[in-house]
């Protein structure tokens, strides 16, 4: 298994920017696709973002489409997610994910490895 430590939450208001990190660990951590999800109070984990093993294609969910960008530095063992134009839907608790393949889904049955959340809020 692979772990992870995600950073980088916390309160902006609507229109801010956040930047999350997520360190990873473990030997085949570089080889896996990996993937931000969220989970607002009430609602299902959601997938936000992933990116390929090899950092060359990236894919979002249609809300966050032209304002997230995930991106991984293998070298460093991290993967980033910028947040722009942040409304307040966005709120949630944000967690990275590392994926059983080099590509990963949308789907959370396709992770295995899990970090603990950070919390981002978007004021309105």
């Amino acid at each position: 298994q692979v772990q992870l430590v995600e950073s980088g939450g916390g309160l902006v208001q609507a229109g801010g920017s956040l930047r999350l990190s997520c360190a990873a660990s473990g030997r085949t951590s570089s080889s896996r696709a990996m993937a931000w999800f969220r989970q607002a109070p009430g609602k299902e984990r959601e997938f936000v973002a992933r990116i390929f093993a090899s950092a060359g294609r990236a894919y979002y969910a249609d809300s966050v489409e032209g304002r997230f960008t995930i991106s991984r530095d293998n070298a460093k063992n991290m993967i980033y997610l910028q947040m722009n134009s942040l409304k307040p839907e966005d709120t949630a608790v944000y967690y990275c994910a590392a994926a059983k393949g080099s590509r990963g889904s949308d789907n959370v049955r396709d992770y295995d490895s899990w970090g603990q959340g950070t919390q981002a809020t978007v004021s309105s």
